[in-house]
């Protein structure tokens, strides 16, 4: 009887451990990113057929089906581009020009990614700060909280431009207004999380921090802010998605020339679509990286901490 060594043993086994791990996390998301690339290409087609009809085919002289869906995938500014025409875009804008030229896509995500991040610092610094305060006194708890919630029922588009106009009758613009923006987004995410994460821990456990005569601060470096990690993370991707969408949303009221924002701007001035959604599909991209890379930061501290 042939016999297999403990070590190759084991190798077998986490090869097919990492195979079947690989298979469960990635085959959902090929399988969905499929089904979404068809359904684009099925939606292009419905949408850009009559457009193709009265622009590019001769309907007196007939066309076949074939010839109507070749025209709906190349048309020069369809109402909704077809994937491989935001690809092209994509590869054009990130190898035809200087990753300084405005015409590169890299470009514009620097800006807006400078301007995410820092909202999101200042929101997050802001909703540790609020959610703290709020947990400590009952009289802020009543007295914040109720405003903080209902900040959150004005439309971005609507305070934008008055925050706009107001920092920068003040001296401030470039990225100090959008990041503004950005964190009045991310904070409240960070606040309601972090208050609920903060008033986690069991009566028994505050009860024993207590009788060990702790401070009030001892009580929350020690008990309150571990329990509050597993509400805060979750908070901070959504925090960090929200700022993204202030940011760009901070670039269309000023016209400005650098940025995602922008970039959608000037696609719909012109009536390039194919530039508007090559600017979205890069947004999304971006707000992937930045929710993945806290989801990142998010491991690391649980696995430190022994939670993972």
């Amino acid at each position: 009887m042939k016999c297999v060594k403990p070590w190759r043993t084991a190798t077998m086994a986490e090869s097919r451990t990492w195979s079947q791990r690989a298979v469960h996390d990635w085959l959902p998301v090929a399988v969905v990113l499929l089904s979404v690339v068809i359904a684009w290409y099925v939606a292009a087609w419905a949408l850009n057929a009559p457009g193709a009809i009265e622009r590019v085919l001769d309907e007196e002289a007939g066309y076949t089906q074939l010839e109507l869906f070749e025209a709906t995938m190349t048309m020069e500014r369809p109402l909704m581009p077809a994937p491989h025409q935001v690809a092209m875009d994509f590869y054009e804008s990130l190898t035809e020009w200087p990753v300084d030229s405005p015409r590169n896509l890299i470009y514009h995500v620097l800006v807006t990614g400078q301007s995410t991040l820092l909202g999101f610092v200042m929101g997050t610094a802001l909703g540790l700060l609020l959610s703290v305060l709020i947990v400590h006194s009952r009289t802020l708890d009543k007295a914040l909280l109720p405003w903080i919630v209902a900040s959150q029922t004005v439309p971005v588009l609507a305070i934008a431009p008055i925050v706009l106009v107001v920092l920068g009758s003040l001296g401030f613009s470039g990225t100090a207004p959008k990041a503004f923006i950005a964190m009045y987004l991310c904070f409240f995410p960070v606040t309601v999380a972090m208050v609920q994460g903060l008033r986690s821990p069991q009566k028994i456990e505050t009860e024993m921090m207590h009788t060990y005569a702790a401070s009030r601060w001892q009580s929350l470096w020690l008990l309150r802010l571990p329990a509050a990690l597993p509400f805060l993370f979750p908070a901070l991707r959504v925090g960090v998605a929200a700022g993204l969408v202030g940011a760009m949303v901070a670039e269309l009221p000023t016209g400005a020339q650098a940025g995602l924002g922008a970039r959608l701007l000037t696609g719909s001035y012109y009536g390039q679509t194919v530039q508007i959604w090559s600017a979205l599909v890069m947004s999304a991209l971006l707000g992937l990286a930045l929710t993945g890379a806290v989801a990142g930061v998010e491991r690391l501290v649980l696995r430190s901490r022994g939670g993972v």
